[in-house]
This record gives structure tokens, C-alpha cells and sequence, in this order.
């Protein structure tokens, strides 16, 4: 069965894009369409989807209170749909809290690439969101190109001979629902935690507005990576969307790289990137994460950072809003432990202490 969709957004230029976008997929149907939340509720209780594409500034009632309403009374999976604007993006980051399940940018005309490029993002963001599972507030697929690995971006060569020191990286992959989940991974760290490196699938424009907002409630510093940034204890570096994060090393020092290139594993920035240069400099010395979100992205440079003698944990699947990555990364035998959400940053912390013990 297809996915059913509706989309809500004021302008008639983005419903026509989306439409059409949606419905060259074979595994989406859009099913309606409105122009504001009013139109949109009469929508859902005549005819509920399985998913609902959501602006953020429309007439009438904003997105985002339509969304906090919708999420309190009878929670369906919702996909935002924002403009590249500062404001677009703090505002999305409130609509995480409320419940979205993941974000797309406003379609827009260029060049054919990054047409072909959107139309894989937005039709993978809907079928995720879809198999979401999503709670009340308060408490198969058309390939434009071939799927990328790792390769395109940093070929797999011998991994550097590392020591074992007391430094640790900690490597961490999410998607669909990990906004949430890295708020909470992030708040049970310590200040003096191992430094982070972290890619969660996220537009160009709002990884800046994550990290500012965990950056504000977390005892480790947060912030969107910029090229050459060093990884130190007590400090996040997220990816910044629609670019790929490498960690690099220069002596005992290491640092991050972020650069430009094609979608791998569907995604840019691509966990398998990530993971696949933490293997090759920092091998024993890395601690890997794997949390929620669809597809693959992550698992076979989860399996080369355990190959490389790392140690890797998985979210397990009750605390996830999709289980598609952890799994996949279980399959492919590269997971150590799987845990709930919640206990995490302990077993981080546990392994990393163990380890300066000697």
C-alpha cells in the first residue's frame, strides 16, 4: 500500500511542487492538498493520511500550533516543510520538540542535480515519517542515481596503526526521530565528556539552530562543525546539513573536515562518511553510536569502525522512532551492545572511564 499524503502549505506553487515530487514515487500517493490548518483538519477527519507535509507560516493558524494541537489530540506522523531562513529554522526546531518527525526545505527550481537530489530527500523523509512511531505530546523506492557508499567521498584503505590512549572520540549517527534522541543522549553528558562528533540527517540552514538550542541545555558546548574545528573533551561538533563531516588527525590532535560531494547512502551529510574516517584515524580510541532513523546510512562504517577495533553501541528498538539503522548496523555485526535511549551516555561514559583506569 502507498503511502497517503497530504500537504498543507499556503503557497500553490509549493502544493504543485510537492505533488509532483510525491507522486512520482510508486510508494506515495498525495491524497489532498490545503492551503491552511482550517481546510486541513476538515481534511483529516474526512479522509486521515498517513502522513501530513506541514508549512510552517500559513494563514490563519501557523503550522506549528496546528501542529502542537494535532500532536495533543490524535498524533499523526508530520513532515515540516520550511524555508532556508534563520527564523524558518528556529522555529522548525520547536516544531521537533512538539513532535515532527523530520524536515524538508521548500522545493525550489536550479539545477537538474539538485532537483534529482531534493526529489530523493523529500520522498525518503515521507516514507520514513510513515514509518514513524509517533506519541501524543506530553508523554518501493525510485533511485534518480545510484545509491553511494563511502567510496566517493574517502576510499577504504588500511586503517592507521593507532595506540591506545585515554583520548576518545565518540562517533554518533541518527536520522528520523534523533533530533529528540540526541537531546537526550547530549543532557545525560557530563562536562567533561569525550569529544563528540556527530551527523544527524538535517537540511542545509538548521543544523546551526540544533546545536544553538542544545548548545543552551546541555553541559557539553554544541555547535555546528566548521572546517578544521578540533575535537575536544566537553564539545559536540555537528555536521552542518548538506555537507559531509570527516574526523581528520594531525599528530595527537584531531579534528574535523567538511567538505562538498555527492549523497551517499542517500544522505549528505552521510553517517557512513563519518564513521569510516573514524575508523581509519582513531581506530580502538572511538566509541560509536548508532541511533534512530531509516535506511542503512551508518551500518557499514559501523561495522569498519568495529573492524578497526572500536567499540559500538545501538539504540534498541522500543526507544526508537524508526529502527531501520540501528538495525541494519546489528545485522552487519558491527554493534557491540544494544540499549535503551536512556542508558547510553552512561555506557559511554562507563567504557571511557574504564578506559583511563587503563
Amino acid at each position: 500500500m502507498p503511502v497517503r499524503v497530504l500537504i498543507v502549505d499556503d503557497s500553490a506553487v509549493v502544493r504543485q511542487a510537492l505533488t509532483a515530487i510525491l507522486t512520482s514515487d510508486p510508494g506515495i500517493e498525495v491524497i489532498g492538498t490545503a492551503h491552511d490548518p482550517i481546510i486541513a483538519r476538515d481534511k483529516i477527519h474526512r479522509d486521515r493520511p498517513d502522513v501530513i507535509t506541514l508549512d510552517v507560516e500559513m494563514p490563519r493558524m501557523d503550522g506549528v500550533t496546528f501542529l502542537r494541537e494535532l500532536m495533543a489530540e490524535d498524533p499523526i506522523p508530520v513532515v515540516m516543510c520550511s524555508s532556508l531562513t534563520e527564523k524558518g529554522a528556529e522555529i522548525t526546531m520547536r516544531a521537533l520538540q512538539y513532535g515532527a518527525v523530520e524536515i524538508i526545505n521548500k522545493p525550489r527550481t536550479g539545477a537538474k542535480q539538485f532537483l534529482e537530489e531534493s526529489k530523493v530527500q523529500i520522498c525518503d523523509a515521507v516514507k520514513a515519517a510513515a514509518r514513524s512511531r509517533v506519541r501524543k505530546l506530553a508523554t518501493l523506492t525510485i533511485d534518480p542515481e545510484p545509491k553511494l557508499t563511502a567510496d566517493v567521498i574517502l576510499e577504504r584503505a588500511r586503517v592507521e596503526e593507532n595506540f591506545r590512549t585515554t583520548e576518545k572520540i565518540v562517533a554518533v549517527g541518527a536520522s528520523t526521530g534523533g533530533t529528540e534522541a540526541l537531546r537526550i543522549f547530549l543532557q545525560s553528558l557530563p562536562y567533561d565528556a569525550p569529544g563528540i562528533v556527530i551527523v544527524q540527517h538535517m537540511p542545509q540552514g538548521f543544523t546551526a539552530a540544533f546545536a544553538r538550542r542544545l548548545n543552551g541545555i546541555c553541559r557539553v558546548g554544541v555547535k555546528e562543525a566548521e572546517d578544521g574545528d578540533t575535537v575536544v573533551p566537553g564539545r559536540a561538533l555537528i555536521a552542518p546539513g548538506n555537507r559531509h563531516m570527516l574526523l581528520k588527525r594531525s599528530g595527537a590532535r584531531y579534528y574535523v573536515q567538511i567538505k562538498d560531494g555527492p549523497l551517499v547512502s542517500r544522505h549528505r551529510p552521510s553517517v557512513d562518511v563519518l564513521f569510516r574516517s573514524v575508523a581509519r584515524y582513531a581506530g580502538m580510541n572511538a566509541i560509536g553510536v548508532i541511533m534512530t532513523g531509516m535506511g542503512d546510512d551508518g551500518a557499514r562504517g559501523m561495522l569498519e569502525m568495529k573492524q578497526a577495533k572500536a567499540f559500538n553501541l545501538a539504540q534498541d528498538e522500543e526507544s526508537c522512532v524508526v529502527f531501520g539503522m540501528p538495525q541494519e548496523a546489528i545485522k552487519q555485526g558491527g554493534v557491540d551492545r544494544i540499549l535503551p535511549l536512556g542508558q547510553l551516555g552512561d555506557e559511554v561514559m562507563r567504557f571511557y572511564k574504564s578506559a583511563i583506569k587503563g
